[in-house]
């Protein structure tokens, strides 16, 4: 989770700034920059949407879903230790 706002930088200006570098080499001025620029929040949004999965499946592999059957969710001994 620590990487995933580096993640969001990096394609958000490296679509960015391929789409300039592009623009100059073919001389299509801000047409290329603002499809890099798309193109680069589409795949920040799918390094969130990734991240998040990762996150959830973790939660439900160590337990912290309340449903769980067979222990208790780690969040209610959680609880149970803060009242002590």
């Amino acid at each position: 989770m620590s990487t995933v706002g580096l993640e969001i930088v990096v394609s958000v200006l490296f679509g960015f700034l391929g789409g300039r570098w592009l623009d100059g080499r073919f001389g299509t001025d801000p047409i290329l920059a603002l499809v890099g620029l798309v193109f680069g929040i589409a795949t920040a949004a799918r390094f969130i949407y990734r991240a998040a999965k990762r996150s959830q499946r973790a939660l439900e592999r160590d337990g912290f879903e309340e449903n769980r059957t067979g222990r208790k969710a780690r969040f209610e001994l959680d609880q149970q230790e803060r009242r002590r």
